[in-house]
């Protein structure tokens, strides 16, 4: 290993001797063959679904300012915050990582950390999947407890919007430095573990904690709401109240909106996470060219589609960027 710090000297310690000398003799090789590779193409790719990702979200939050929604809906602004922030890291982490630059001394060892890490893009991708578990609790609660959504105080929903920011930053940056490393001048992340069971013990709970566990809240809630809503609709026609029955369209438009940010959500975080397992259960899934990027690319597709949804889901916002077409004129009805 060629990296000056004692930092990083005392982090590769604790990667056993073979696994050292073979990552800083094939690095070098592993990196220009990406680059001229699949890989290379694929970075490219992550970068303009970064770029389209972060026009996309602001375009959103923008709208349900505008459409003064983002009251009314204030976990769904705080999930388009966290989605808007992965894709802002995404395209800065990618730019550089294509600029392939060999990393020496203090400065290379921070920028491996904090930016070619990825940290900061997982901090919004870990944050933006506890925030989704997180609108599902609340919407389970308004529909099938709704006496005790009541009880509900901002604070809580306040504290529960903090920990998807402040948990998720935690897990990222503290994953950062103890599990990454420059080697051979290119760096290294989630290779420095204390011993192969506790990398395996982090691979399951992380998969376990934000893929299964989320997708068993959502599948949970969601059917849980839908019987709520289907008996609810029954009453509603039976009474024939245009007050009740416009709230309950509203509502219903929300969840059918949820529902499909949550579904799309499970395929397209599938592929990042069987890649992960595969990583850790065999290192020479590695060496596969371009599987890591192709996964990624997929998963910020999901991040990218969420605006695109509330734009056709949620009628107040999709005025507002009607609005901003500048050859379209907006009717009395739409008003």
């Amino acid at each position: 290993m060629t990296e000056q710090g004692s930092t990083v000297e005392e982090s590769t310690a604790l990667v056993s001797t073979t696994e050292v000398t073979q990552l800083a003799t094939t690095g070098s090789d592993k990196t220009s063959s990406l680059s001229g590779g699949i890989g290379f193409y694929f970075q490219w790719a992550v970068v303009v679904i970064g770029v389209i990702g972060t026009a996309a979200n602001a375009l959103i939050l923008y709208a349900l300012v505008a459409s003064k929604q983002h009251k009314k809906h204030i976990l769904i602004v705080n999930i388009n915050a966290l989605d808007l922030l992965s894709c802002v890291s995404l395209v800065i982490t990618y730019s550089v990582k294509l600029c392939n630059i060999r990393l020496t001394g203090t400065s290379g060892y921070w920028l491996c950390v904090m930016i070619l890490s990825e940290a900061f893009v997982w901090w919004g991708v870990t944050g933006s999947r506890i925030s989704l578990a997180i609108i599902t609790i609340d919407r389970y609660l308004k529909v099938v407890h709704s006496a005790w959504s009541k009880k509900l105080r901002n604070w809580m929903i306040y504290s529960a919007m903090a920990f998807s920011w402040s948990g998720s930053l935690i897990y990222s940056i503290t994953m950062a430095f103890t599990t990454t490393a420059v080697i051979n001048g290119v760096c290294y992340a989630a290779v420095i573990w204390s011993s192969q069971v506790a990398k395996m013990i982090h691979i399951i709970w992380s998969v376990t904690s934000f893929y299964v566990i989320i997708i068993l809240i959502i599948v949970f809630c969601y059917w849980r709401i839908l019987v709520v809503i289907r008996s609810q609709g029954s009453m509603i026609v039976a009474h024939r109240g245009t007050a009740k029955t416009q709230s309950h369209q509203m509502q219903t438009n929300v969840i059918k909106t949820m529902i499909l940010v949550s579904a799309f959500f499970a395929i397209a975080s599938l592929p990042t996470n069987v890649y992960y397992l595969l990583l850790n259960i065999d290192v020479n899934v590695s060496l596969h060219e371009g599987g890591y990027y192709a996964s990624v690319f997929l998963l910020f597709l999901y991040s990218c589609t969420n605006p695109f949804i509330y734009a056709i889901k949620f009628d107040p916002v999709k005025r507002t960027l009607l609005g901003l077409i500048p050859c379209k004129k907006t009717s009395p009805v739409d008003r």
